[in-house]
């Protein structure tokens, strides 16, 4: 009876430490997915409200914000490499994303990296179109 606890608290330790090696992961393509969707959302209030809106990012503090409504924070393990038009970008470390009321885009790339894995976004300046994709880590 003792040895079949022992092997199952070693299958059970084994199974954790697989799992947590795969949280940053997952948390890395979870944190993608949220920037792409929340840049969609920025694209689809300036075409709804018929104003343009601005999706920042600020790589220092991690946060960003979709809009006037929408914010968050990224996580502190996730490195941020982000482009943008030089015209948006408000100070030293923000990168910013202006959608236009035709759907249209100023263009960016955002680049979440963590460990040896990465996630690019990125904005297509004539359709405003957001698309996410695996990348290299740079």
């Amino acid at each position: 009876m003792v040895v079949m606890l022992v092997l199952i608290a070693a299958v059970v330790a084994m199974g954790a430490s697989a799992m947590s090696r795969r949280l940053p992961g997952q948390r890395l393509r979870e944190s993608a997915r949220e920037l792409a969707a929340q840049l969609r959302y920025t694209r689809a209030q300036a075409i709804a409200s018929g104003e343009s809106k601005l999706f920042t990012l600020d790589a220092n503090s991690r946060e960003w914000q979709a809009g006037e409504k929408h914010k968050g924070q990224l996580a502190h393990d996730i490195k941020i490499v982000a482009t943008g038009a030089r015209n948006e970008q408000q100070r030293e470390g923000i990168a910013a994303v202006r959608f236009f009321p035709e759907g249209a885009a100023t263009g960016g790339r955002i680049v979440l990296v963590h460990g040896n894995a990465a996630w690019q976004i990125d904005v297509q300046w004539l359709t405003g179109e957001v698309t996410l994709q695996r990348a290299k880590p740079p």
